[in-house]
């Protein structure tokens, strides 16, 4: 967690004027009003604290939130005799399955907790401020501002490395009323939601005694209780000199020792001169760095600005040193209610596209709190993986509170068993993408191994000498039903096993260890091949088509993301992969979320079908995402792109559209490097710079009418790749510490040393 720096007295002067203009772009969050709607407000965020700016009942709101605000009571129900893999496997061969839904699905619908809760709101009166004239978010500087047409100026923003959030007001001609307005947690609400999973559930039904409140002549507490001796604060303080008021708020988290697994506790308070100025000049310098990783310009200005604000949002929501991106992260919903899902950590799906774009689009550092949560929570996961399966390797639930517990809900799918394998491709993208040899020995070859582990006690092998589950799912498919479990393993399941024995084989041969690089090899030779249709379609699972709209692609795992089915491995995988994408949109989107447009644009650029994949991006940005660019996972035109039209809030879409734009770009999963894959015809101008590639390489390009083609490598540990070119002869305009092999098939191959780069021009 971030430290937490207690704001003692305002030992540096107001500034009376503005110090800096604050930066305008063409990607900025702008609007002539204040949003109305939570799920609308200004964003600001760095991974540990959030805030939304927007007003409600006409009064300017602040929503504060934290990301290790939680009640971790145990899910109710779920420790009993029968919490196991084996006894489920034999209550689905009897066909007696309601049992298991009342112990084990039903809790997750019906209690409360666990769950994320909010954290407080700031109300300012804005009365005597007149009309908005305009609200946005400066993105490159992450910086909220809203401006009234009397000439009063708000400026926001939530330091990059701090826990501490600011607000300054210019040109005041009153003073505003300023209230902190904490959840209500002690007298029910209004009720009358249809579906408290989705739409979040009474606060009171938490049970917690109403905080307190306590207001001071220049600042406010609040104080609040939660479950099992977690609380937290909420600390305000402002200063008022002459037209200008400043001030400043923190949450902080206290957890008893029962419940601190996996939970780091703040730092000891200390003095800290600070200033609303002085905070901006060092936030804004994270930022610049931030920014200088990567960037990208293509000619569609919907997908070019949408990629803005998501990797805008990525910087608001992930650190090394906080808490990893759960499905709301740090904006949770200031609705008076338990936000959607329990704005828990879904690990069928969610956390795991959550991550994608940090690969290519060059921000390791900030994807590492993934694995920091992982292995602080790995003696949770452990236990669980005994008690559960009686296997001594990693398993992982499928939907899990903040220090690791499992939650229960649908089990095919929150206790599957391969969940830690779709976990396991991170540790290897993140070795790939760095090649850091401290991490593949000592982080991702512990985990990926442990998970091999598991998975070869949990299988079982027949007569023919066959590897398979006992019982096996494809997330979501047939919801919670008994038919949702298969006797034959689903290619989904099947594609994590292959990938998760392939990947322990290789990173133990990359370590020196033969004999287990061995082992692991033989299991994954016992896996049979996946199941297709006669029209060389995947399956389900054997005898299990693709019939249904579903929003949910477990069935492609194989060819996005873990790239076992290639199309650069020739026309049988291209057919495979071209009449499977077929299929998809032959069954159609009835029933996709946002998120599913995101992923299908990661598959159509495996296939490199650009326009595909440009198409799903915007219709994705178009159709399922708010004014902010919050994806609502329903489509919120009602054009008939989804039968799913709600609108709950959760962050997977908006990182999985990110890197599906990175993967038209660049491509490096299938042991090259290959510029422009999958860009549609009417592309002509088009460029990337450093986005990052497997091999720990760095690459730009440019694509412009009347200039030859570009295409630079940079190496950050040296090696050698094999480079696909967007054009077919070149000349070498710079080279440096890297040499250049004859070219072969299309290929060129580049050796480079540490810190190496190579320039190579269209002729």
């Amino acid at each position: 967690m971030l430290a937490f720096h207690v704001l003692i007295g305002w030992l540096v002067l107001l500034h009376p004027v503005w110090s800096q203009t604050l930066s305008s772009g063409d990607f900025d969050l702008k609007f002539s009003a204040l949003p109305t709607r939570w799920d609308e407000a200004l964003p600001l965020g760095n991974g540990t604290l959030g805030a939304l700016i927007w007003q409600k009942d006409g009064r300017l709101r602040v929503s504060l939130d934290r990301a290790d605000l939680w009640d971790l009571r145990p899910m109710k129900g779920l420790d009993r005799p029968e919490f196991s893999f084996r006894w489920v496997q034999q209550q689905v061969r009897k066909k007696e399955y309601k049992v298991v839904q009342d112990y084990f699905d039903a809790p997750y619908d019906r209690e409360p907790g666990p769950t994320k809760i909010p954290g407080a709101a700031l109300e300012f009166d804005m009365a005597a401020f007149g009309p908005v004239e305009s609200a946005r978010v400066s993105v490159q500087e992450a910086v909220g501002e809203v401006r009234w047409r009397n000439g009063v100026v708000l400026r926001s923003f939530v330091h990059a490395t701090r826990p501490v959030g600011w607000f300054r007001f210019e040109n005041l001609p009153s003073d505003p009323a300023i209230d902190l307005i904490p959840p209500i947690y002690g007298k029910a609400g209004k009720d009358s939601v249809g579906n408290a999973v989705v739409e979040g559930d009474n606060l009171v039904r938490l049970g917690y005694p109403q905080g307190q409140l306590v207001r001071q002549k220049d600042g406010i507490t609040y104080r609040q209780e939660g479950w099992g001796g977690f609380s937290y604060e909420v600390r305000v303080g402002w200063k008022r000199q002459g037209n200008v008021l400043e001030g400043h708020w923190t949450i902080v988290s206290h957890f008893p020792k029962s419940l601190a697994n996996g939970v780091k506790s703040p730092e000891k308070p200390q003095a800290a001169a600070a200033s609303f100025t002085r905070d901006l000049e060092s936030h804004r310098a994270w930022w610049k760095t931030f920014w200088s990783k990567s960037d990208l310009n293509v000619p569609d200005p919907l997908l070019r600005k949408q990629w803005y604000l998501e990797q805008y949002k990525w910087g608001s929501a992930a650190r090394a040193d906080a808490p990893p991106i759960s499905l709301q992260a740090v904006w949770t919903a200031d609705n008076g209610r338990i936000p959607p899902w329990k704005g828990d950590y879904h690990h069928d799906l969610n956390t795991q596209l959550s991550y994608w774009p940090c690969y290519s689009g060059n921000h390791l550092e900030e994807g590492l709190g993934y694995f920091n949560h992982l292995e602080e929570n790995l003696p949770v996961y452990r236990d669980y993986t005994r008690r559960y399966f009686g296997t001594d390797g990693i398993a992982v639930p499928g939907v899990t509170t903040l220090t690791g517990k499992e939650m229960g809900g649908w089990i095919q799918y929150s206790l599957s068993p391969t969940v830690s394998a779709w976990l396991a491709h991170h540790y290897y993208l993140h070795w790939q993408y760095s090649r850091d040899a401290g991490f593949l020995s000592r982080r991702a070859y512990p985990w990926v191994s442990g998970v091999a582990r598991h998975l070869e006690q949990v299988t079982v092998r027949e007569e023919d000498g066959r590897r398979k589950l006992p019982i096996s799912s494809s997330p979501e498919i047939n919801n919670n039903k008994l038919e949702a479990w298969f006797l034959n393993t689903t290619n989904y399941d099947l594609a994590l096993m292959k990938f998760v024995f392939s990947a322990a084989a290789e990173m133990a041969g990359a370590l020196g260890r033969a004999d287990e690089a061995w082992h692991w090899e033989a299991i994954g030779k016992e896996l049979p091949d996946f199941s297709l249709s006669d029209r060389q379609e995947l399956l389900f699972a054997p005898g299990a088509p693709y019939n249904e709209s579903h929003r949910h692609f477990s069935h492609l795992m194989a060819i996005h993301p873990l790239g076992l089915i290639r199309w650069e491995d020739g026309e049988k995988a291209q057919q495979i992969i071209r009449n499977s994408l077929s299929l998809l949109d032959r069954i159609g989107p009835d029933w996709w979320c946002g998120y599913s447009y995101a992923w299908a644009a990661g598959l159509k650029a495996r296939a490199k079908d650009g326009a595909g994949a440009a198409e799903a991006l915007r219709t994705f940005a178009r159709a399922f995402c708010s004014t902010n660019s919050f994806h609502l996972n329903g489509d919120q035109t009602k054009s008939g792109l989804s039968r799913f039209t709600y609108r709950p809030f959760t962050l997977e879409g908006n990182f999985a559209f990110a890197a599906g734009l990175q993967e038209m770009l660049l491509q490096s999963y299938a042991g090259r490097i290959e510029v422009f894959p999958a860009v549609p015809a009417d592309w002509t101008s088009l460029s990337f710079r450093d986005l990052r590639a497997e091999g720990a390489f760095l690459v730009s390009a440019e694509r412009a009418p009347g200039i030859p083609d570009r295409v630079t490598v940079k190496s950050e540990k040296g090696g050698t790749a094999r480079v696909k070119l967007p054009f077919r002869a070149y000349t070498v305009k710079t080279r440096q510490q890297a040499e250049v092999g004859p070219a072969s098939d299309g290929l060129v191959q580049i050796t480079m040393k540490p810190g190496g780069s190579l320039t190579l021009e269209a002729r």
